[in-house]
């Protein structure tokens, strides 16, 4: 249908994508009475919510809005904009409306005035047809004009192009990707030559491949095959962490790409085509091959930069230091006692430039940072340390537990601002300051997280990663710590002994034999298994052990962990609003904050799902600060729907939310297991299911476990519960950082030395 309205206000526009969620205006009595807004207003007109790419943001004019209505119980009925036109009316100021509306860039409202007087109703065919003449009026030079022409040209060609591309799910941002890498003639040039559009970075080859069926494109055309093997590489990092595929791997997955879309057998492309692009690709340089393994650029260069530094970091020299008195000083003043393993560690970060401390949660790696940092205090009194973390909850709990105020995370330590691809990225490149850096939680870095770590160390500096390394890796591409602890080029400390739960606790025993690969698990008031048979029942004890549980504990010490995030009555979206409904259900009359399809209410636990370095905070004694980090758990405290704000206690910051950012948040009564990496909570509860298998495995099963200081309880079937722990998927990897540090490090009688301090258990050293 189609719908005059006037745009009124912004809910939310996302600038990753171009994704809008407005509000307009209109007398159109044919909006749905469910689709209106339940307040009337003076000007007696129709308010309703449009959803769409792209969508206009002036009030100047009104627009012609083409969609579709939609139902959806969570965000009620909203008009989905597929296309919108401007209505210029057939008058002096309509014209004039238009002109200076925003639209056009160069034009304001003084010039708009100019334009309309000297060429009247007639201004915009004179801009369309015959532009030169806007050279007549005064003030508008040759640059000027061209700057006019090129914004009207953009506006014009950028809504032909979406048009053309919106039933392939193209989104405005990538419309103007293409628009700006191909220019004004894009829509033609696509027509033509569609795989072109696998030149432009994050352009999906599906989409691409869709087009190019549909407007006669050869099957072998080389950008097609160039465009599979770079899709192939691309899906794999980001879906199995792999950094590279080898040649026959990646030219088979190609080639079944290439041909699953072509149902005649005489148009289906031959191996020798496919292996002969990627050889001329790589030949040109746009990948990287070596010894047969595939990559894209940038993981290779990352790769290799972290492999390069590390091998110039152990070959630094360290000066040798006697800290026996200074650390038995430090000892004394922190009040704590240290095992055997944990004095290895404190004396392997000063004898060493480069050294890594892992070790399951409970095991005293706090205590070993605590008693390093006091060293280190009393050898340089003005020495510069840097404490940080890939998250931001994991930088905080890193704060609080070695009583170093300034942990901050890696990005905001590396000054990185995060955009929606690797090269939008901006940072400072110089060094980092830091005589002593300590990145706890090393197992979430990814590869590029870690180069970009790895190339601003300055020479001499003490760096210290801490971790589990047994627990999930890194979310992006690599397996950055398993790799760095295997070489065993590195020297290593692995703390196994449980100081933070008893020794008596199931969670430590258990913890232990699944990372064993035994199945023997033993069973009690603090690890209990909870037989049923699917998801539904395991939904209804899940919500009844949680309400037991925060009865007893409160809700913020009691946390669910699903391994699925929106799939089945036990995923963590469904668990969060039945959760939600139990323990904060709708009041009549109380303020709900909604944007999109997300509503919250007062008392909501609630989660940061991406870094933001700008929304405003304010602590307890009035100091204010910005930012809120991916993993951020807080509880909506105010609702101002007068105001559209909402006030979220952050562990004792009062972040400010609008309706923009509120989208970043989500119910956390419940959260997938990777988003609980570096966090920990006195109960967890586990679904394990056999709906779950495809993500069961070990590492997500000890992840999940090792969050909890307390009391587990798992929900499901011990078959499943079996599968996982017999399950390994860590292995599946494609990384060769272990390798390229043992390549670049120069024998010397550090190596041996090195390797002699490792004394890693077996499980460790292989790779991943």
């Amino acid at each position: 249908m189609n719908c005059i309205a006037t745009y009124e206000k912004a809910i939310f526009k996302s600038t990753e994508n171009g994704y809008c969620i407005f509000q307009f205006k209109t007398k159109d009595a044919d909006v749905p009475v469910q689709a209106r807004r339940n307040y009337t207003f003076k000007d007696r007109l129709i308010r309703f919510t449009a959803t769409g790419y792209g969508l206009p943001q002036t009030d100047a004019i009104e627009f012609i809005l083409t969609g579709e209505w939609c139902e959806d119980k969570k965000h009620g009925c909203q008009l989905a904009v597929q296309e919108w036109q401007e209505v210029i009316p057939k008058t002096t100021d309509g014209v004039k409306a238009y002109l200076c509306c925003g639209l056009i860039k160069g034009i304001g409202e003084k010039l708009a005035e100019v334009i309309v007087a000297r060429f009247g109703v007639g201004a915009l065919d004179i801009l369309e047809k015959e532009p030169e003449r806007l050279l007549e009026i005064k003030g508008i030079t040759e640059g000027r004009l061209e700057d006019i022409k090129e914004s009207y040209a953009e506006s014009r060609g950028l809504r032909d192009l979406m048009t053309f591309l919106a039933p392939y799910g193209i989104t405005p941002r990538t419309a103007l990707k293409i628009q700006q890498e191909f220019g004004s003639g894009c829509l033609e040039i696509i027509r033509k030559q569609p795989f072109k559009l696998c030149s432009i970075p994050g352009f999906g080859f599906k989409r691409v491949d869709a087009i190019a069926l549909k407007t006669g494109c050869q099957p072998n055309d080389a950008l097609r095959i160039r465009g599979a093997l770079f899709y192939i590489l691309d899906e794999n990092s980001g879906q199995n962490g792999h950094l590279y595929l080898e040649t026959d791997d990646l030219c088979k997955e190609a080639l079944r790409l290439l041909n699953e879309k072509l149902p005649l057998p005489h148009l289906r492309l031959q191996m020798r085509e496919v292996s002969d692009e990627l050889y001329e690709t790589v030949l040109r340089g746009e990948l990287v091959s070596s010894d047969g393994a595939v990559y894209l650029p940038w993981y290779f260069a990352a790769e290799d930069l972290v492999a390069r530094r590390v091998a110039e970091i152990l070959t630094e020299p360290a000066p040798l230091i006697d800290i026996s008195v200074v650390l038995a000083q430090a000892v004394e003043e922190l009040g704590v006692t240290l095992s055997k393993k944990q004095m290895d560690a404190v004396k392997m970060a000063f004898r060493y430039n480069l050294s890594i401390i892992t070790g399951p949660p409970g095991t005293g790696k706090t205590t070993v940072l605590k008693t390093i940092l006091k060293v280190f205090g009393k050898l340089e009194k003005d020495g510069k340390i840097l404490l940080a973390a890939p998250t931001g909850r994991a930088s905080r709990r890193m704060a609080e537990s070695t009583g170093y105020p300034d942990a901050k995370t890696l990005h905001s330590a590396l000054g990185l601002i995060s955009g929606d691809e690797m090269e939008s990225f901006r940072e400072n490149q110089k060094p980092l300051e830091a005589d002593l850096i300590i990145a706890d939680e090393f197992t979430m870095a990814d590869m590029w997280l870690a180069s970009k770590l790895f190339s601003r160390m300055k020479p001499g500096t003490k760096v210290i990663l801490v971790g589990d390394v047994d627990q999930l890796p890194s979310v992006g591409a690599g397996n950055v710590f398993r790799e760095l602890i295997s070489c065993e080029m590195i020297p290593v400390t692995v703390l196994d002994e449980i100081f933070r739960q008893s020794k008596d606790s199931l969670i430590a025993y258990n913890a232990k034999f699944i990372n064993e690969n035994k199945t023997q698990l033993y069973y009690g008031d603090d690890f209990r298994l909870t037989d049923c048979q699917n998801q539904k029942e395991a939904a209804e004890i899940i919500l009844r052990a949680y309400m037991n549980e925060v009865a007893q504990s409160g809700a913020e010490n009691v946390q669910i962990l699903s391994p699925f995030r929106s799939e089945g009555d036990a995923s963590a979206e469904k668990l969060n609003e039945a959760v939600r409904e139990l323990i904060n259900p709708t009041v009549p009359g109380a303020a709900e904050f909604t944007v999109g399809a997300r509503t919250f209410r007062l008392g909501d636990r609630v989660m940061q799902n991406k870094n933001n370095y700008d929304l405003i905070w304010t602590a307890k004694d009035g100091s204010k600060g910005c930012g809120a980090f991916n993993g951020d758990i807080g509880t909506v405290v105010k609702i101002d729907t007068y105001a559209e704000e909402m006030l979220v206690d952050m562990d004792g910051r009062m972040v400010e939310y609008r309706p923009i950012t509120a989208l970043e948040l989500e119910l956390a009564y419940a959260m997938t297991i990777h988003k609980a990496m570096g966090s920990e909570f006195d109960t967890v509860i586990i679904p394990v299911l056999s709906a779950h298998t495809i993500l069961l495995h070990r590492n997500i099963l000890y992840t999940a476990v090792t969050r909890a200081k307390r009391r587990v309880r798992l929900v499901g079937q011990k078959k499943s519960l079996f599968i996982a722990i017999h399950t390994n998927k860590i292995a599946k990897r494609n990384t060769l950082l272990g390798q390229r540090i043992i390549q670049y490090f120069q024998p010397s009688a550090a190596k041996q030395e090195t390797k002699n301090a490792i004394a890693l258990p077996e499980r460790l050293k292989s790779t991943g």
